[in-house]
């Protein structure tokens, strides 16, 4: 890789670091070509991306960005998995390391906050920005639901009430 190709390669992962909401870092060695495809399968179903990259031109283009705290992470066979969505990274690379030993997640960092282990499971488990619009759509909708049941209610009342006195009648 000549000079040329390793400042773009920075650039670009400088993009990836500033414009993510989410990234984590993963040890990945050991996986079989399969197995780093079918990781990739999944990720980009979720609108996450997963890319390796040389540690030493990673570390570069952290400097100034607010992932700057995962450069101490950067060592060995690492992937990293990134996404705009705060959750969807961290979920797929949780999904993915429950089902494959090999693939050990070392942390992440998500909006300048760092993440350990444990920060990345916490993240993986909180709703998706999908899940929480819809969640606040239905608070929004429930309401008017209770208003148009409760201005349909009287009508209904009132028909029941002479639907009775209809009956008494006929019965007399």
């Amino acid at each position: 890789m000549d000079r040329a190709q390793k400042e773009k390669v920075v650039e670009e992962l400088g993009q990836i670091f500033e414009s993510s909401g989410v990234v984590v870092v993963a040890r990945y060695e050991g996986l079989t070509v399969a197995e780093m495809t079918d990781l990739r399968g999944r990720a980009s179903a979720a609108e996450t991306s997963v890319r390796v990259a040389k540690n030493r031109l990673a570390k570069i283009a952290l400097q100034g960005t607010p992932c700057e705290s995962i450069g101490d992470l950067l060592g060995g066979m690492t992937v990293l998995a990134f996404s705009e969505d705060p959750v969807a990274a961290a979920k797929v690379v949780e999904d993915y390391a429950k089902e494959n030993k090999k693939f050990e997640i070392l942390g992440g960092n998500m909006g300048g906050t760092a993440l350990d282990r444990a920060g990345v499971e916490a993240v993986s488990k909180m709703p998706s920005r999908d899940e929480l619009i819809a969640s606040i759509v239905g608070c929004i909708g429930a309401p008017a639901s209770n208003i148009a049941g409760a201005i349909g209610a009287p009508a209904s009342n009132i028909a029941s009430i002479l639907s009775t006195i209809e009956e008494k009648a006929e019965a007399a």
